[in-house]
């Protein structure tokens, strides 16, 4: 009798287990009314009580609707688990391999996915998605090296234990934020079906008077329930909100719908619908206004597309017959969202479609039609291996986006950008021959791109310009008392920060100018070729300053007779005088002068800072030089040796 009894309590234990025992059929009600969260559970359930060997196939089935659920999700490690289960149990649908192949992308194991992306094309050659994931698995890493200037950074006062996404600038000041948050602050207690948290509400954070961000308050009004509410864009006017509101409905897969609120006294009315046309089964969400207030881009899965999610616009003046889609350089066969239009008219959006760094990627797009765009990657840091979306701009270049990466449970958090231009810069010396600071010269810099620049250089002769890159610049040095000199150089192209260096050596109007570097041949007046630089740049001085007439002076040292010393130095002189000539100077502007050795050069600062064996004020005579030891006699009789120029006119030909 204990033993029936006993017996017959364990059929019913048994019984009453069975009754419990997850069912498949529950998970697929549960994922095919997008309550993707507690599906995953239920097929998590259902295949660990898949034991035998018997099963194997059907454990491969659960595993790669377990699958789409993390996928879906966002939940990217887990759905790649999944994925390779499912093929490990030798699930026959190819699009475990795609599907493996976008999960291992989104965590950016680009190696691993690729070899996924080239099985499944294996199966459809044709498919546009995974030729695009492909295409982006290998070009990943080359363009993360490209510097696209961005600063990223987590915007922590923001962002809450939960998903926070999709932030929108406010007002003319863009001193509000709007986001959306499934913070447990928001309002309810039920955990949503489809994701595992709170359903989503509006939050707002205002700057304060010290223009600091203060932490986020739910929106005040009527705007915010138990339903998920979110995403939105606001009119010109700042009056009218658009969001993204859920449907709902008992056994129906869940859908969101666009609607409208009005702002009255700092408050939200209740959200009303905004009809696009009369479709029920379709999904409208993510609007969009244009800056004029003409037009609102969203996105929606309706018929006329080209797959997945695709962006649209329609006239909020005429709404009728203006739905437009926004045509195949947008949109994709994969997801197209999150559109967002600034005052120049480029549109950003979201693509998974694209080719990218992993899931969906930040794109900025640019018309060149009536049709056509171009689309732009923003690149890294802006985009990562996981979900970048929801940007929105200040007034420069800088503002906030939404993205779930460094989060392995696949919750979005907002983020903060601001691009750092291109810092080129251009700092020099305005000094005399004596390598003195010429003291308040002035300094003018014209681009070919217009923009012109004067400076004054400061008390030590030094200055300093910024420039934009790939530039031509032409700059002037000039200053009282002193001749003008130009020089010309162009900035670097390339995306990276350059600083140039510069130094102008103004000749003085009073005194005569050593000419560095002209060499002779001993006992001739014939130019050696290593004296074209120097000589050129001469050349270049009297160009810059067509009013100057100037003597060009030779010397010599104290060897030989006075005779014959003035006739070479003439000679030479007149060497000096006849290239200029050739090199186009008018010959009316030069002449030529043999000194001799009748002028003993007289020791500046500058022969004192090369040769501290002399003292400003030396006047290297030969009675001087013979009383200096022999290596010093040397290097006196060199100094003596000099072709100069003074200035004779500086109204030459001047009417």
């Amino acid at each position: 009798m204990k033993y029936s009894i006993f017996t017959f309590l364990c059929a019913i234990l048994l019984l009453l287990g069975a009754c419990r025992a997850p069912k498949l059929s529950v998970a697929d009600e549960q994922f095919a009314r997008g309550e993707y969260f507690d599906a995953s559970k239920t097929y998590k359930k259902v295949y660990n009580k898949l034991r035998s060997k018997e099963e194997r196939p059907l454990r491969g089935e659960v595993a790669f609707k377990m699958g789409n659920c993390y996928r879906l999700l966002n939940m990217s490690p887990k759905a790649s688990a999944a994925y390779q289960n499912a093929l490990r149990y030798e699930y026959p649908d190819s699009m475990s391999h795609l599907y493996l192949a976008q999960s291992l992308h989104r965590m950016g194991k680009y190696a691993a996915a690729e070899q996924s992306y080239r099985t499944y094309l294996g199966f459809c050659p044709d498919d546009s998605l995974a030729i695009n994931g492909l295409e982006g698995c290998v070009n990943a890493l080359k363009w993360k090296e490209i510097d696209t200037r961005y600063e990223v950074k987590s915007a922590a006062l923001f962002n809450s234990s939960r998903a926070d996404f999709s932030p929108m600038l406010y007002g003319a000041e863009f001193d509000e934020l709007y986001f959306t948050s499934t913070t447990e602050k928001a309002i309810g207690d039920k955990k949503s079906e489809i994701t595992g948290m709170k359903n989503a509400d509006i939050f707002v954070s205002k700057k304060d008077e010290k223009d600091q961000w203060q932490r986020p308050q739910a929106v005040e009004g009527e705007l915010n329930t138990e339903l998920d509410e979110g995403i939105v864009s606001f009119s010109p006017d700042g009056q009218t909100m658009y969001l993204t509101k859920a449907r709902r409905e008992p056994n129906a897969p869940t859908s969101v719908e666009i609607f409208t609120s009005q702002r009255s006294e700092a408050k939200w009315s209740a959200p009303v619908k905004f009809e696009i046309i009369p479709d029920t089964l379709s999904t409208f969400g993510h609007p969009a206004v244009s800056p004029d207030g003409e037009l609102l881009y969203f996105v929606s899965d309706m018929p006329g597309g080209y797959g997945g999610k695709d962006i649209w616009c329609i006239s909020l003046k005429e709404r009728q017959g203006s739905l437009m889609n926004l045509g195949p350089d947008i949109n994709t066969p994969g997801n197209d969202d999150f559109p967002y239009v600034r005052s120049d008219g480029a549109l950003y959006f979201a693509s998974d479609g694209h080719p990218g760094f992993g899931g969906l990627d930040l794109f900025k797009a640019v018309k060149t039609g009536d049709v056509s765009w171009k689309i732009t990657n923003m690149g890294s840091p802006i985009n990562s291996p996981a979900d970048d979306f929801g940007i929105t701009f200040g007034a420069g270049e800088e503002g906030f986006f939404s993205s779930n990466r460094n989060d392995a449970r696949g919750y979005d958090h907002i983020f903060s950008f601001r691009y750092i231009p291109v810092k080129i810069t251009i700092e020099g010396l305005v000094y005399d021959k004596d390598e003195e600071p010429v003291r308040n010269a002035t300094i003018r810099i014209v681009g070919d791109d217009g923009s012109i620049q004067k400076e004054k250089a400061r008390d030590d002769g030094s200055f300093k310009f910024a420039l934009n890159r790939g530039v031509k610049y032409v700059m002037m040095a000039g200053a009282q008392g002193y001749l003008n000199q130009k020089q010309e150089f162009q900035a670097d192209s390339a995306m990276e920060d350059a600083d140039y260096w510069v130094e102008f050596s103004l000749a003085s109007i009073a005194n005569p100018s050593v000419v560095e570097n002209i060499f002779y041949d001993f006992d001739k007046a014939d130019l050696r070729p290593e004296s074209k630089q120097a000589l050129d740049e001469l050349v270049g001085v009297l160009n810059d300053n067509p009013h100057v007439a100037i003597e060009m002076g030779s010397h010599a040292d104290r060897f030989g007779s006075e005779e014959y010393n003035i006739d070479l130095s003439m000679r030479r002189a007149q060497a000096v005088v006849d290239y200029l000539i050739a090199a186009g100077i008018d010959e009316s502007r030069l002449q030529a002068k043999g000194y001799g050795k009748q002028q003993p050069k007289t020791v500046t600062k500058r022969i004192e800072r090369l040769y501290p064996q002399f003292k400003e004020g030396d006047v290297l005579t030969e009675g001087f030089i013979l009383n200096l030891p022999e290596a010093d006699q040397e290097v006196a009789d060199q100094i003596n040796r000099r072709t100069e120029f003074k200035v004779v006119s500086i109204t030459h030909n001047m009417e």
